[in-house]
């Protein structure tokens, strides 16, 4: 398992009866984790006086409770800072376990005798987009969700990088690779962070165990023979690491060569020492 530990600022406290606790900054969080389906004693303080609570609903969704929390505030990760907030659906604008995949690929960008362009699809609040551009890459972010860019673009000027090369796309990811494939753009890394499930602007369908594999597909006619990496996510139950390790072996290795790794990853959880699994990541490398 690959496992994001080098936060300072936020920390895993403890997890019990399908709910995380954390720190993220100095607040609290009690947030839903379906992974969490164990029910161990709630010893911490923190359980009894959170910043914010989110609860979910027997229909679905859920809401917020919130007791001391700021409407914003930042937290930093190595020499990156991001605005985080709460809003629908239990998030705060940043999944931290995957800073294990920012180190892993600023390592390979900054380590490059070339400046490299990277890719980043279904980009969010610009985590990713952040960390590459940090480490030296262009980046071109590519999100359907006109808040989430603006979001990414305030994460870019928190942290030194409002005239870094970014160059930020509010389109649906399909219909811009597309459009980059006949145009004949060429990236040296792509990273996507796909959803389960979704629909595109013209309310076309996307399922991910469907809809990925032809995508990824299509995304490998945007790199060339020297492109550096491939990363994808997976927040879904049944797109493990060995399968995301078939899909980056046959689209990749066969057409490039290079290696696939695949793991879970994961956060430490403070109480116990133990980890919290938090979705699978695929990687493929040229070397």
């Amino acid at each position: 398992m690959w496992i994001a530990n080098n936060w300072k600022e936020y920390e895993v406290l403890d997890c019990s009866k399908g709910e995380k606790l954390e720190n993220w900054g100095g607040h609290t969080l009690i947030r839903p984790d379906p992974q969490v389906i164990w029910d161990t004693e709630r010893e911490l303080k923190e359980w009894k006086r959170p910043s914010a609570h989110y609860h979910r609903s027997n229909r679905g969704g859920g809401e917020w409770e919130f007791f001391n929390l700021p409407e914003q505030w930042n937290i930093h990760y190595r020499d990156l800072t991001f605005n985080l907030k709460p809003f629908s659906f239990k998030h705060t604008g940043l999944f931290p376990e995957q800073a294990v995949n920012w180190d892993w690929f600023s390592d390979i960008i900054s380590k490059s005798d070339r400046k490299l362009k990277v890719l980043n699809l279904f980009a969010y609040t610009g985590g990713a987009t952040v960390a590459a551009a940090k480490a030296g890459a262009e980046v071109v972010h590519v999100d359907a969700a006109k808040g989430m860019v603006a979001w990414a673009k305030e994460n870019a000027k928190l942290s030194g990088l409002e005239n870094a090369p970014i160059r930020y796309i509010v389109d649906d990811c399909v219909k811009f690779v597309e459009r980059e494939i006949r145009r004949g753009n060429q990236y040296d890394g792509i990273i996507m962070d796909p959803p389960s499930y979704g629909r595109g602007p013209k309310g076309e369908i996307w399922k991910i165990e469907e809809s990925v594999y032809p995508f990824m597909k299509k995304c490998t006619e945007l790199l060339h023979k020297k492109s550096e990496f491939f990363l994808i996510n997976s927040y879904t139950t049944g797109l493990q690491p060995a399968v995301l390790s078939y899909m980056l072996n046959t689209l990749m290795v066969e057409k490039f060569g290079g290696k696939v790794m695949a793991e879970e990853i994961g956060l430490p959880v403070k109480k116990n020492s133990l980890v919290l699994p938090c979705g699978a990541s695929g990687r493929w490398t040229r070397k």
